[in-house]
């Protein structure tokens, strides 16, 4: 099937939209983080132990308002960027995850979808000065270094597998960004409270990152199952210990030691916080070194 090159043009342009939105609303985001008050408690005893509470607001200040701004323009971002996925897959009429550059894009949406959803559950819009700037540089990577013009996929990758298993691994991938970075902010937050008044209490973005790799762990999990089965119809075998099949497996272990750690009295807060982070860097060191140095089964497609 030949390539609409207008469509794939238009995709381009929505990415490179996406960009400069998500870009603005980090400024705004940062804007509020620095003019912002720091949660202020109130003293509350009726005869019971007396026990702190936030004040209750009267009416959103300046600061507050760019906020909210910040997180329209995030979702104005989100729209524009599935968007540019949507015209890519019309483009080169398959679906758009079959490169790098595509691949990394998709992970990012999900990783934004994931923040929004969050915004909305927690008081955190604030920290989207923290978590949106590891996510844009991301989508610059992807679309310079690793971009790559819309083209038909290869024949080893021309299955209904290619929709399924890569689509599952790219969300849940992008979805675990996520707890990755409010894990570390949770260290800083629960070590040097004194410096970083603003950020949250460390307990809710403990509550975060878990709640969220809670959510994207059974779907990895699905990921890497799927992937074994694909691997099995292509290449008469389940599993081959491929560079990029024994990263993932080692991740996943990783987030299911801390998913444990989590439930268990004496690992939880920075103890399974720090195991977070490790399944956090083994998530990027899979996407960049594994995906772009070594070689193996899984190179062809730059996957």
């Amino acid at each position: 099937m030949p390539v609409n090159e207008t469509l794939a043009t238009y995709s381009d342009w929505l990415y490179r939209s996406a960009l400069g939105v998500y870009l603005f609303a980090i400024l705004l985001y940062a804007v509020e983080q620095a003019f912002a008050r720091a949660p202020r408690k109130a003293l509350v005893g009726a005869g019971g132990p007396d026990v702190l509470v936030d004040e209750p607001k009267a009416e959103l200040t300046r600061a507050e308002r760019i906020g909210r701004m910040g997180a329209a323009m995030t979702v104005l971002g989100a729209v524009l960027h599935l968007g540019s996925l949507v015209m890519r897959g019309l483009s080169a009429g398959r679906a758009p995850w079959g490169n790098m550059y595509e691949y990394m894009s998709l992970l990012c949406l999900a990783a934004v979808v994931t923040w929004i959803v969050l915004m909305a559950k927690f008081p955190i819009r604030r920290l989207g000065v923290f978590v949106l700037p590891p996510i844009l540089v991301l989508l610059f990577l992807g679309g310079t270094v690793l971009y790559a013009e819309a083209a038909p996929v290869q024949p080893a990758l021309r299955s209904y597998w290619l929709v399924i298993h890569v689509s599952v691994i790219s969300i849940s991938s992008g979805v675990l960004l996520i707890p990755g970075v409010t894990s570390i902010l949770y260290l800083l937050k629960d070590t040097r409270s004194d410096r970083f008044p603003k950020l949250p209490s460390a307990d809710v973005l403990d509550r975060m990152s878990y709640r969220t790799t809670v959510l994207a762990f059974p779907l990895f999990t699905a990921g890497i199952i799927l992937g074994a089965i694909w691997a099995e119809a292509a290449w008469g075998r389940f599993w081959g210990w491929d560079p990029k099949e024994t990263v993932a497996f080692v991740s996943w272990v990783v987030y299911a030691a801390y998913l444990h750690a989590r439930a268990t009295a004496g690992w939880r807060g920075r103890g399974a916080a720090w195991i977070n982070i490790a399944g956090f860097a083994l998530n990027v060191f899979n996407l960049f070194f594994i995906n772009l140095v070594t070689s193996g089964l899984h190179s062809y497609a730059g996957l």
